[in-house]
């Protein structure tokens, strides 16, 4: 199932944090480089300067992004995040954020504030299937 791995990575960067930081982040940490991002430049409601950062990951790279994931992550979140698959899964597409600033300080903390959100996806055809593929997919790096 690792094979069809969709991930998606959605992260905002405010005008007080440092772009490249970032980028230097997800080279160092995912293996991700600055060029396979998408970069959108936006205004906030304070007509403050917003950039969005996109990417998405198929195939190959997907299954090695995963494994370069859950290699960071603690035995103890992998664990919360198995615990969590029906919470976490909407159309077959999991759903979990970590923390900016644990990325750029080298950790992969698992939060839901000032966060990176990531997608995977995987066809799942049957709703039953879906803790038993994502707990598959979690289990991966051990």
């Amino acid at each position: 199932m690792i094979d069809k791995i969709e991930v998606t990575i959605d992260v905002i960067v405010h005008a007080t944090e440092d772009i490249s930081k970032i980028f230097q982040s997800f080279e160092d940490l995912l293996g991700l480089k600055k060029e396979e991002f998408t970069v959108h430049e936006t205004t906030g409601y304070f007509e403050n300067p917003i950039i969005m950062l996109n990417v998405k990951i198929v195939k190959k790279q997907a299954g090695k992004f995963m494994k370069k994931l859950l290699e960071l992550l603690s035995n103890q979140q992998i664990s919360e995040l198995i615990e969590e698959i029906e919470e976490r899964t909407v159309d077959s597409r999991f759903h979990m954020r970590l923390d900016k600033q644990e990325l750029i300080n080298g950790n992969l903390i698992i939060r839901e504030k000032d966060t990176i959100k990531i997608r995977i996806h995987t066809p799942i055809y049957n709703k039953k299937d879906t803790v038993k593929t994502f707990t598959e997919i979690f289990q991966i790096a051990n």
